[in-house]
């Protein structure tokens, strides 16, 4: 039996509305009947940035009001859950919302995007050995990508401090050119992305973990000379249609 799908789409708005797209996408339908039942909620303005909190700008976990939005999804009936962004699972902020969601009593089922990616990974792309991760600030000190990967035995590679404080996190955040403050991709956004890819492979990464669920808006192709692009979204997209009808997953091509 189909289970419904829950997003909580605040975190961004813009990563909100591209996971929903991309379920869509890896959906097997042929008419609109066949789509998958999902529940969205976007209400960020309840949600405390999730950089900020793990670089000690704001003082409230958000983990409290996402684990209430999860608690809304689930009194919608959802049954299986995605949070379309990176940095909120940084142990920080996650264990404290799986921690808020037990005490609740809250038996919906959150997928964790980052380890799925690892298990992405390492079924399609066993042959890969070294990863490179491009985040935000937050995501880069928590060190959320490469602990997941450690334990899977890649190698993650990751930009200079100097490199993602001046080019990757701005074009996530920057109030003039930044994707979230601008709500959509400016080219400076986009060069300063690239310049990130280059770096990384520089440092001989075979793929590259796109680990800011603004950054694959910017970067949409699937592969930049012989390093793939890793869309951590496009991941979690796959995951909820598998956790909710898994003969409806379209199957996964690289083309």
């Amino acid at each position: 039996m189909e289970k419904i799908i829950g997003v909580v789409g605040g975190v961004g708005p813009l990563a909100g509305l591209d996971l929903q797209q991309k379920i869509i996408s890896q959906t097997v339908a042929g008419r609109d009947q066949d789509h998958l039942t999902v529940l969205s909620v976007s209400r960020p303005c309840a949600i405390p940035d999730r950089t900020e909190y793990l670089l000690g700008q704001v003082a409230e976990n958000p983990a409290t009001a996402l684990a209430e939005q999860v608690q809304l999804l689930a009194q919608m009936r959802a049954q299986v859950v995605g949070i379309p962004c990176n940095t909120a699972h940084a142990p920080p902020i996650w264990d404290v919302l799986r921690a808020e969601l037990a005490r609740a009593n809250c038996q919906i089922y959150l997928l964790h995007m980052i380890e799925e990616v690892g298990r992405f990974l390492g079924k399609h792309h066993p042959e890969i050995e070294r990863v490179g991760i491009l985040s935000t600030t937050g995501t880069y000190r928590a060190e959320v990508y490469p602990q997941v990967l450690a334990g899977l035995g890649f190698t993650a590679v990751t930009p200079t401090l100097l490199m993602q404080e001046t080019l990757i996190h701005p074009a996530i955040y920057h109030p003039q050119h930044g994707i979230k403050s601008c709500g959509r991709v400016t080219e400076r956004a986009r060069q300063d992305l690239l310049a990130g890819v280059t770096a990384l492979q520089a440092q001989g990464a075979q793929a590259i973990v796109l680990g800011c669920t603004e950054i694959p808006l910017a970067l949409t192709e699937k592969q930049m000379d012989d390093t793939l692009l890793i869309d951590p979204t496009l991941i979690l997209a796959r995951a909820l249609v598998r956790e909710a009808d898994g003969g409806k997953l379209r199957p996964y091509s690289t083309s």
